[in-house]
């Protein structure tokens, strides 16, 4: 599967869509992979869009069995909407998509990130103790590919933010050359015109100097470096 894959997502969805249909039983089990960053939850791999949909209701409550295996790094599972009572609103909710149970099993991770393997079923009590050990075994496989997706993750986004820091500190820079051609002026002195039209306008310090450069008609400011 993984040499089968053009990205890990793919990988995931595979793997998904085995672990849903491993656990079927009359009716398709619907399964997803959520993931929890800081102030962000996203469903990474479902193994159909009404997957995604079913753990989209579950964010919408911000709680449910699948949101607190993320969280609490414990098994989660709801026999019977219809009789639960630990969360009455979202189990209303979901019941009225046609789910009668759910599981919700921690996918292992390292650092700030966590997530848990999802699963909704329209039979009461559809998932047995095997179920569960088999769901939890998925959760390891999950877990191996998700560790690296979400190194990957944050290392692009590291690389972002440095390319963003590089271009702002440049614009701030070529601005107070300008600044200081113009009035005949030192950096700092450049620097302090810049911060005052920034607090006076109420706009960053960033933007300010991209209007400097931009009255020259000069265009956006082109990086020289990667």
């Amino acid at each position: 599967m993984v040499l089968d894959s053009d990205d890990v997502e793919q990988f995931l969805t595979k793997l998904v869509t085995i672990a849903g249909h491993s656990l079927s039983a009359d009716d398709e089990v619907l399964c997803g992979v959520t993931l929890l960053r800081e102030r962000t939850k996203t469903t990474v791999a479902s193994n159909s869009p009404e997957a995604q949909k079913m753990d989209e209701v579950q964010y919408r409550y911000d709680d449910g069995p699948c949101l607190r295996a993320a969280r609490r790094g414990t098994v989660h599972y709801v026999c019977d909407f219809g009789t639960e009572d630990r969360f009455p609103e979202y189990s209303a909710a979901i019941a009225g998509h046609g789910i009668k149970s759910a599981l919700g099993v921690p996918i292992p991770l390292e650092g700030e990130a966590t997530a848990a393997l999802n699963f909704y079923s329209p039979l009461a009590e559809a998932f047995s103790e095997e179920s569960i050990e088999a769901a939890q075994r998925f959760a390891e496989e999950v877990g191996a590919s998700l560790r690296l997706a979400v190194r990957i993750a944050t290392l692009t986004q590291a690389r972002a933010d440095m390319r963003t820091a590089m271009e702002s500190r440049t614009t701030i820079d070529l601005a107070a050359g300008v600044i200081m051609g113009q009035n005949r002026c030192s950096q700092a002195t450049a620097m302090s015109i810049l911060k005052a039209a920034s607090s006076a306008r109420n706009i960053k310090l960033r933007d300010v100097a991209a209007s400097v450069l931009e009255s020259l008609g000069q265009g956006p400011v082109t990086m020289h470096f990667e």
